[in-house]
C-alpha cells in the first residue's frame, strides 16, 4: 500500500455556480494507498460517484500514519475529507478525537458488515490478510499450518517472516499449539510472551526477515526461502499477471480491516457519509477485486464477487476458517512494549 504523493480527478462534470461554490469551499478529497488498491477504487467508486452527484472528487494517495492524519486536523480545517485508514489508525484516531463519528444510520445496517468493519469512528472498505504461502512448484505437497511452517525436518530451507512482533508472535504460539480464538488471551500473559519468544528461538537460525510488502515474493521467486509470510493480495497478482504457483494456506492467517474515516473538521461530511454508503453496496464492493484480491467488507458483497476470482478472498467463508482476527486494541496498548522486547531478541 504505497502512495504515489499524486493528485487526479474523478469524473468529469464541475458544478460552477456561485452558490455550490460558497456552498461546498473546495472539492470532495478522497485519500487511499494508492497502487493498484487505489486504481480499483478509482473505477469502482470514485469515477461513479462523481458522476453520479455531478461534483468533482479529487483523489490523493498516502503512505499511513497517524502522526500525518494529526498535523492535518490540529492545523485547522483538514483539506483531506475521507481517508483509508489501517486498523491501529482508526483505533488511535478515534480514541483521539481525530475522526467525526459515524452515522450508521446513514451508511447501512451494521449487521451486513463483518464485525470487524464496524466503529464508531470508521466504515470498512475491504478485508486484507497476512498469510502462509509457498511455491506450489516447488513443493507439490506444501505445508499446511504454521506448526509444519516451523518443521524444518519435514520441510527443509529457510522461511521469511515480516520484521516485528506483530504477526510472528500470533504465527509462533499457533505453531506451538495454540488454538487460533485462544492466541490473544496467552498471548496477554507474560508467561504467553515467554512462550512466543521461546517457539521464535527454535526457528530463529532458518529465519529470514522482511520488511516490504513486495519482498517475501521475491524471496520465493529466488527460492531463498521454502515459505514466507506474505499480504495475501499480493500472491494473487502474481499469479494472475506472472503466471506463478504460489500457494496461500489460510488456516491461521490474520484477517484484517482498512477503513474509511472522516476527518474532524471537514466540510464535507455530509458528502463523505454519502460516499460511503455508495461505496459499500454489495455491487460495488465486488468490483474491488477484480483489481486487487481484497475481500469486500460484507457478505452480501463477497457473494457477488466474480467466481473464479472468490477463492483468492479472505472473505470467502471457506478461507475464513480457522483464522485469527486482528487485535487492534492488543497490540494498540502493547506494540511498543513488545517491539522493544522483538528488537532487543532479533540482536541476540
Amino acid at each position: 500500500m504505497i502512495g504515489t504523493g499524486k493528485l487526479a480527478f474523478a469524473g468529469g462534470i464541475v458544478l460552477c455556480s456561485a452558490v455550490m461554490a460558497v456552498a461546498q469551499p473546495r472539492d470532495f478529497t478522497v485519500v487511499a494507498f494508492g497502487g493498484n488498491t487505489q486504481d480499483g477504487m478509482r473505477a469502482a467508486y470514485f469515477t461513479p460517484f462523481a458522476a453520479a452527484k455531478g461534483i468533482r472528487v479529487l483523489e490523493e494517495s498516502w503512505d499511513g500514519g497517524i502522526g500525518v492524519i494529526q498535523s492535518r486536523v490540529q492545523a485547522g480545517t483538514p483539506n483531506w475529507d475521507l481517508v483509508e485508514v489501517e486498523a491501529e489508525e482508526l483505533a488511535l484516531g478515534c480514541f483521539d478525537g481525530l475522526y467525526e463519528k459515524i452515522d450508521w444510520s446513514k451508511i447501512g445496517n451494521k449487521d451486513d458488515f463483518l464485525p470487524q468493519a464496524v466503529s464508531p469512528c470508521g466504515v470498512g472498505t475491504f478485508v486484507w490478510s497476512t498469510a502462509l504461502a509457498y511455491d506450489g512448484d516447488a513443493l507439490a505437497e506444501g505445508p499446511k499450518s504454521w506448526a509444519d511452517f516451523w518443521d524444518v525436518q519435514k520441510f527443509p530451507g529457510q522461511r521469511a517472516l515480516r520484521r516485528g512482533p506483530k504477526y510472528t508472535l500470533e504465527f509462533a504460539l499457533m505453531a506451538d499449539g495454540v488454538p487460533a480464538a485462544e492466541v490473544y488471551e496467552v498471548l496477554a500473559t507474560p508467561e504467553g510472551v515467554d512462550r512466543a519468544f521461546a517457539k521464535l528461538d527454535e526457528l530463529k537460525p532458518n529465519l529470514v526477515w522482511w520488511e516490504a510488502g513486495a519482498q517475501p515474493l521475491q524471496l520465493l521467486a529466488t527460492g531463498e526461502v521454502a515459505m514466507t509470510s506474505v499480504y495475501s493480495g499480493r500472491v494473487a497478482g502474481v499469479n494472475r499477471y506472472e503466471g506463478r504457483n504460489l500457494k496461500i494456506v489460510w488456516e491461521g492467517s490474520i484477517p484484517a480491516v482498512d477503513s474509511w474515516v472522516i476527518l474532524k473538521g471537514s466540510p464535507h461530511v455530509d458528502l463523505a457519509h454519502e460516499f460511503i454508503a455508495f461505496a459499500s453496496q454489495p455491487e460495488r464492493l465486488a468490483q474491488l477485486p477484480e483489481y486487487v484480491a481484497y475481500g469486500p467488507p460484507t457478505k452480501a458483497g463477497t457473494a457477488l464477487v466474480r467466481e473464479d476470482l472468490r477463492a483468492d478472498l479472505p472473505t470467502t467463508p471457506e478461507n475464513m476458517e480457522g483464522t485469527l482476527p486482528l487485535d487492534v486494541d492488543f497490540w494498540v496498548d502493547n506494540l511498543e512494549e513488545l517491539n522493544q522486547r522483538f528488537n532487543a531478541w532479533i540482536g541476540q
